[in-house]
Formats: structure tokens, sequence, C-alpha cells
């Protein structure tokens, strides 16, 4: 047979009616992904553009900056020469400072010292344009097992702060209608499993403060310019989860602080607000709500598992 005629047939096969239909539905579906996305983006975002952002003006303050995610996006950020304070417990370690960065010691599970700490910063560099809330803790112990006072703290660190900085800081967004608020989450905000009960109800708390408040900026406080981004990534190699890692136990893979910041990073510079899913190809995590009873229950049962073999 010759060349001349693998290519006769081959070309008939892609004329023919099963191919051109399969190849019209990939095209259509590529179509209305790009169509779904750029929608998304303008109904989040109000249909408002916002050209007044300065990255040699803005000010960012990150909850966090010290270590893991947080250690990340302050040196992407660094590496842009954007201003950045870091409010932690701990200062970042010497090799990690950069030109243009500033730390303050902050308790974020006391309401006292973040009131003290913001009228400081406000004090010394002005209203910040940008907030990330990104400290978190959590405990990996079953209900029983914690304490009162380790779970009003995970609370405290995970949600009650990140009220108390939106009610320091966005005041001087609504006014100047120009700001983002950035809230690390989880996808522990879609399902909780075993021992990860407390963490869990904060990350989905988180996701309904974020909501919320896109409502509120929009209807209560007419700030269309005001933007919000939820952050939800897979499990993070981070001090955090130490044990979990040396467990080995852990099937679905590891996501990279890097990798992390570099997507806040982007969704910053972009200059618009969002829902983002780390990895991407999880993307589908946040439906989960609406599977069958059976099938949520079934994946909550798989984790579940792991994390209790890994006996965190």
């Amino acid at each position: 047979m010759t060349p001349k005629v693998d290519l006769d047939r081959a070309l008939q096969y892609a004329k023919s009616p099963p191919v051109l239909a399969a190849g019209g539905a990939f095209f259509g579906w590529l179509v209305c992904g790009q169509l779904n996305r750029w929608y998304s983006r303008r109904v989040v975002n109000n249909a408002t553009s916002d050209p007044t952002w300065d990255w040699n003006k803005e000010i960012v303050l990150l909850t966090g900056g010290s270590s893991g995610i947080g250690a990340a996006i302050a040196d992407k950020l660094a590496q842009r020469r954007v201003k950045v304070i870091i409010v932690d417990v701990n200062p970042p370690p010497e090799a990690q400072k950069r030109e243009n960065q500033y730390f303050y010691k902050l308790d974020i599970g006391s309401s006292s010292d973040i009131a003290a700490v913001a009228a400081k910063i406000r004090q010394d560099h002005g209203e910040p344009t940008v907030l990330i809330n990104n400290a978190g803790i959590g405990n990996a112990k079953p209900i029983l097992e914690i304490s009162e006072d380790r779970l009003r703290k995970v609370f405290d660190v995970n949600i009650i702060a990140h009220y108390l900085l939106l009610q320091e800081f966005l005041p001087a967004m609504i006014k100047a209608n120009h700001g983002h608020i950035v809230a690390l989450a989880s996808l522990a905000s879609f399902t909780t499993q075993a021992s990860n009960v407390d963490y869990g109800s904060t990350k989905a708390g988180v996701l309904a403060l974020h909501e919320g408040l896109t409502q509120e900026l929009k209807f209560v406080y007419a700030s269309p310019r005001v933007r919000a981004t939820i952050v939800h990534p897979n499990w993070i190699r981070t001090a955090m989860v130490q044990k979990l890692i040396d467990s080995g136990k852990m099937t679905g893979g590891w996501t990279e602080p890097e990798d992390v910041a570099n997507r806040i990073v982007e969704q910053l510079y972009s200059g618009y607000g969002g829902q983002i899913i780390i990895p991407k190809a999880y993307w589908w995590t946040s439906l989960i709500r609406g599977f069958p009873s059976w099938l949520q229950e079934n994946m909550r049962n798989a984790v579940s598992k792991e994390l209790l073999a890994a006996n965190v």
C-alpha cells in the first residue's frame, strides 16, 4: 500500500461524520470554557475594571509571611519590588529578608494585638491597599481530643482574624474604591474528614466570609473596584503538615508553596478578583456539595482513612 493511498484514507476518515462531530464537540467545549471564564470574571468583578493599580505605590499587608506560603508570596512580590508588610509571630529568617519588606510582630489570635499593630502600620506606612489573610493553623486531632483553648485558637487565627483585619483595613479601601482582599482557604472548604474537623470548619467559614464580602462590597458599600479573591489549595508542603508528609500515607500528591504564591501574585497583577483552586486539575472540587450523598461520603471516607493511617 502506497503512502498516497494511506493519506487519502486518512483524509476520508477525517471528513467522516463521527470525526467531524467529535471535532465540533471538542471545539465547542473549548469555546464554552473560554466564555465561561470570561463571563465569570466579568460578573465577579462587577463588570468594572480598575486602571488605577500602580505597583510602585501599592502596599501589601501579608499575615503569616515568615514561613510557608506566606514566605513564598513575600519573595515573589519582593522580586517585583512591591512594598510588603509582614505580620507574624516570628520574623522571617535573615536569609529571606528582602528590600522593601517590613516586619511587625503580631499574635493574630489577639484582637488587642491586631488593633495596636494596625495602628502602628498606618502610622508608619499609610493604609495597605492589599490584604492577604494567609496565616492559618490546625490541630489534626479528633473532636473529643481537642482542648477548648486550642479549639478557640484555631478559630481565632483561621477565621476571626480575617474579620478583625477587614474591620481595620477595609474602610480605607472602600473610601478609595480601590483594593484587593485575598483569603487563603483550602479544598477543606468543600469537604471535611476525620481528625480535620476544626480546620475544615474554619475554611468553610472563610469561603462563606468571602462570598458575603463580595456581596457587601457591591450592595452595602458601593465599592465595585475593591477586589476579593479566595484561594483553595490542596495539601501544601509546609511545616504545618510535616508529620503527614513524613508518614508517606497520602496518595493525592503535594503542592509546593511557590506554586500557590505564583497563582496569587498572578491574580493580584491581573487587577481582578476571583476563585483560585490549586492545582487547576482539581477545579471540580467546588462542585462536591452537589454530588450524590453516597459519592460525597465515599470521597470523605477515602481521605479520612489516609489521615488516620498517617496517625497525625
